[in-house]
């Protein structure tokens, strides 16, 4: 699959999904916060695909669009700061650069920071003939009274340039022709090049790009970084300050400086509570709409005379929970990954990264996992995946394995409905009694990460922090719309449909174990039977631990169960009547001290079934599965355990 020369490493390069005889093929390459995904979304709109590299977990795209007749497949390839590293990313790029399959490449850059970002173009130049110059955020830059001499850039680097703005969808006509004029020919393209004459074959140019030694990456690094600064000092020309330049420094004063941590904590607590407010009404329209579709999935049952057994383990079982799971899964990650997304292209998440990279260099973490654990808040899973912006493969199993110590949106109706029960009493001050513990216990599931991260850098996974290069890109309005479409798509969705592959099957055994008889009482309460010693011993009870259990598959279920247990039925109830359960939870022995037990419980605990796949995905061992199992089911018990000891020499009337 793979030639290897050193640390060169040429990949095999997939087959489009999307080609058809006669098209063109256009590579598409940029550094991150170029608005190179903005670029390939206007050009090819929602005619695209979306797959891994051969053998790997790296997302491509392709898609298609038509001009002057002419079919043009766009591949966009990983977004990477330089092709001189050897991580994944960069030699996915430069694989499909050097195979010459692409007609034509469009290198995207930034027109405000175009001194940084022709550093990567300047690459790809010695790699390839065909290359187009796109300078993207033109709009941008007139905001700031930035002007770039196109025709003087062409000449530099001796290949067409393009002024576009992507989002507002200028100068995409010009980008176009000149596309076509570059794959067929018409425009022939002379780079101007300082490193390879261009006699080398393209294996040998990118490892002369990368030199026999780190020092001569080094010196190539620095030999490019002075032509990029060169190149931009004669093309582009600086106003005076506008008022969207001191807009942008009254932000970083804000973001970046002494108050920059309690405004990040302020405003996730604000995500958290649109996100947790937000999914309420759509969550119970689900579940009505699924508790109807129940009703008339039986009455069918019953009307062709569907055996009783068949009848309760496809819709009672099946059916109900995996209705459960959409209904209390979906609308909170459908709200809370587009915020998530409007941030980050906003271009505030990676200023959080900047601020926690300190700390987590500290733990022998790096600063991306402040992402991907900002992201676990919405989805375990989805962090997991996330992971793949981490080019160390030590940090980037660092920062998988501990993902799952930040509660995930299945958790927090769990987290949130013992605050209610137990904690947040009543009264006008009610509300942000219970919005201050919950604040209480991420701000704890954020130190448990910081504190098993460098756990893991001792012992598992030792090694030296690596450093990471972090554009700091300027404050942008969002594409709201394409964010919500690319979040609910690439995110949502396949988050949910990994969560129904678990759920589904959970749900006919949940159900079995509920209804199939042992003696006198079901297998479900001979476990809960069982289990009760060791969730005593955990400050807990058998009801909650069995709950637990069966709630691998989606942590959406655990509540559910519990309340099935607690009532005795033979299926999920669904209820959301908080005093109804409170009455059934207190009925059963539960104190304060249980509740607080069971709320650490819920933070750490065994990933969801959907987190372990994705993890084995991500990290193509079964090895790490069986981490991710131990370490916070381990750190779990242990302070549970220890908990409910200190917690028995309190007076049970307090």
């Amino acid at each position: 699959m793979t030639e290897q020369n050193e640390e060169v490493t040429i990949y095999e390069v997939p087959e489009l999904k999307t080609l058809k005889p006669g098209d063109h093929i256009v590579a598409l390459s940029g550094q991150q916060n170029t608005g190179k995904t903005t670029t390939f979304n206007a050009l090819t709109g929602l005619n695209q695909h979306t797959g891994n590299w051969p053998g790997l977990t790296v997302d491509t795209a392709e898609g298609r669009y038509k001009y002057n007749d002419q079919g043009f497949v766009m591949v966009d390839l990983p977004g990477t700061y330089s092709l001189l590293t050897a991580t994944s990313e960069e030699d996915i790029a430069a694989s499909f650069v050097i195979s010459g399959m692409a007609d034509c490449v469009c290198v995207v850059c930034d027109a405000c920071s175009l001194e940084r970002n022709l550093v990567l173009p300047l690459q790809i130049l010695e790699l390839t003939d065909k290359v187009i110059l796109v300078v993207n955020l033109i709009d941008e830059a007139q905001k700031r009274d930035i002007t770039v001499d196109f025709e003087e850039l062409s000449q530099l680097l001796g290949v067409p340039v393009v002024g576009i703005a992507a989002g507002p969808h200028w100068g995409l006509d010009e980008l176009k022709q000149t596309i076509d004029d570059v794959a067929d020919g018409r425009i022939e393209c002379h780079p101007n090049r300082r490193i390879c004459d261009g006699t080398e074959s393209g294996i040998e140019r990118i490892h002369k790009l990368r030199g026999d030694s780190p020092e001569d990456s080094d010196a190539t690094a620095e030999l490019l970084v002075h032509r990029a600064e060169e190149i931009a000092s004669r093309v582009v020309e600086r106003g005076k300050e506008t008022g969207t330049v001191r807009r942008q420094r009254v932000l970083d004063q804000i973001f970046m400086g002494p108050l920059g941590i309690p405004a990040s904590l302020l405003l996730l607590a604000l995500v958290f509570w649109i996100t947790i407010e937000g999914a309420n009404y759509p969550s119970d329209a689900l579940q009505m709409f699924f508790d109807w579709a129940t009703e008339m999935l039986t009455r069918g049952a019953i009307f062709i005379g569907m055996p009783d057994f068949l009848q309760g383990f496809l819709i009672d079982g099946v059916f109900v929970v995996a209705g459960k799971v959409i209904s209390v899964m979906l609308p909170p990650m459908a709200i809370f990954f587009p915020i998530f997304t409007l941030l980050e292209d906003f271009g505030y998440l990676p200023r959080v990264a900047f601020r926690l990279d300190h700390t987590f260099q500290r733990c022998g973490a790096c600063g991306k996992q402040s992402l991907t654990m900002c992201m676990g808040f919405g989805c375990n899973a989805a962090g997991v995946v996330g992971c793949r912006i981490i080019d160390s493969p030590r940090e980037k199993l660092i920062a998988m394995l501990t993902n799952v110590l930040v509660p995930c949106n299945g958790r927090f109706p769990t987290l949130i409905m013992m605050i209610t029960i137990f904690f947040s009493g009543t009264g006008m001050f009610s509300s942000l009694i219970s919005a201050l513990i919950l604040v209480a216990f991420v701000v704890i599931g954020i130190l448990a990460t910081f504190l098993m991260s460098k756990i893991l850098n001792a012992t598992i996974l030792r090694g030296q922090p690596s450093s990471f290069v972090l554009e700091m890109p300027p404050y942008r309005k969002p594409q709201v719309i394409q964010v919500i479409v690319r979040s609910v798509i690439d995110r949502t969705l396949k988050v949910l449909m990994r969560a129904l592959v678990c759920a589904a099957p959970a749900g006919a055994i949940i159900w079995i174990l509920g209804n199939v008889m042992v003696g006198d009482a079901s297998i479900l309460m001979h476990f809960v039977d069982v289990m009760n010693p060791i969730g005593i011993f955990l400050g807990l009870d058998g009801v909650i631990l069995v709950a637990f259990i069966l709630g691998l598959p989606a942590n959406e279920t655990v509540i559910p169960v519990a309340i099935m247990i607690l009532m005795a039925s033979g299926t999920i109830v669904n209820t959301d009547d908080t005093a109804l359960i409170g009455d059934l939870l207190i009925g059963a022995g539960w104190t304060w001290k249980t509740a607080l037990c069971t709320m650490v419980f819920v933070l750490f605990h065994w990933p969801c079934a959907t987190t372990l796949l994705s993890i084995r995905r991500e990290s193509g061992s079964w090895k790490w599965v069986g981490w991710a199992l131990l370490l916070p089911t381990a750190l779990g018990v242990v302070t549970c355990a220890v908990l409910h000891i200190l917690l028995s020499f309190i007076p049970p009337f307090i």
